[in-house]
């Protein structure tokens, strides 16, 4: 039916749980700063983090209706604010530390290998449409082994905009020459996935699972396929 097959990654094909309020991940993350003379508490650290996030999405709000920031810039200005000059490696590597001790664990969904196998095998296209941060992210696609499965993959750092962003779909869409009738969106959000695909004009399937908003009411979801059991192998039905 489609040729285009549209995924977001965390949710949908990965399941992910973060924790970036543990008081552990501070601590380590004042220790990684201190090696480099840039002296912070826990208490402080999480403090400036969170302050200088806002502050860079302020930024971008001015150019985006839905920005999204760069993280390592946050990392680079919590050594700057300590006077500590750093180059890029260092503060990509301090990001990629902190996402390390903040994630309990990152996995593959059970059907996660077997979809997109299927969808190879059957000559379909498959992009990646996630947002995420690209010090982040791009490690993790290929450490999970599915790097290569995309036929394109745009994330939200790299473009400055996230969905539900028509901004963010029509990055994808103007990259790759896609057509709105042959593509679809698979996601776990209804807000970011279903109503920006909507908004967009492409169908969309929805599938929930436990990452999937709390105040999700399905019966209001519009798509063309809704899997509320999170049994991503159902998408199976759209492609065969």
């Amino acid at each position: 039916m489609y040729k285009n097959y549209i995924f977001d990654l965390y949710g949908t094909l990965v399941d992910i749980h973060t924790d970036e309020k543990k008081i552990t991940l501070w601590k380590n993350m004042a220790e990684f700063y201190a090696f480099y003379g840039a002296n912070y508490t826990p208490t402080e650290m999480r403090k400036e983090y969170e302050r200088l996030c806002r502050e860079e999405e302020k930024k971008l709000a001015l150019k985006h209706d839905y920005p999204e920031i760069k993280i390592e810039k946050v990392f680079k200005k919590l050594f700057l604010n300590k006077g500590i000059k750093t180059d890029t490696k260092t503060c990509i590597i301090a990001g990629q530390f902190f996402r390390v001790i903040s994630t309990k664990y990152v996995k593959l969904y059970d059907e996660t290998i077997e979809l997109l196998k299927l969808l190879k095998q059957k000559g379909k296209k498959i992009y990646l449409l996630s947002n995420a941060q690209q010090i982040f992210t791009e490690y993790e696609i290929k450490a999970l082994g599915i790097y290569d499965y995309f036929d394109g993959v745009l994330l939200s750092s790299d473009e400055s905009c996230r969905k539900p962003s028509g901004e963010f779909f029509g990055c994808l869409f103007g990259r790759y020459d896609l057509k709105k009738e042959e593509s679809v969106m698979i996601g776990n959000d209804w807000i970011s996935d279903i109503e920006g695909a909507n908004h967009f004009g492409i169908d969309a399937v929805y599938i929930h699972t436990d990452i999937s908003p709390r105040d999700t009411i399905i019966e209001n979801i519009h798509a063309k396929l809704i899997i509320s059991d999170g049994d991503l192998g159902k998408i199976k039905k759209i492609i065969m």
